[in-house]
């Protein structure tokens, strides 16, 4: 049985702050950090990336096109 995890990494050097993905993504795993990029915008990063599922709401939304999202099969075997 497989299960599918996502990760999602930010160009944190391009974000301007829209926070559009934060209240996309359906597990709530992006939030603003507090601190700036050298552009002055505080950005977005995943906070709980355990909880990931891949689904790309964030980079669909993003104007910017700065959130790739990866997805990764885990085998998760049964033990009888």
């Amino acid at each position: 049985m497989a299960k599918v995890k996502g990760a999602i990494v930010v160009d944190f050097e391009k974000c301007k702050g829209c926070e559009i993905c934060v209240v996309s993504c359906p597990a709530d795993v992006i939030e603003m950090t507090k601190e700036v990029n050298a552009k002055g915008y505080h950005f977005a990063y995943a906070a709980k990336p355990d909880d990931c599922t891949g689904c790309a709401n964030c980079a669909i939304v993003c104007p910017d096109g700065v959130i790739t999202v990866y997805k990764i099969k885990i085998v998760v075997e049964k033990i009888a």
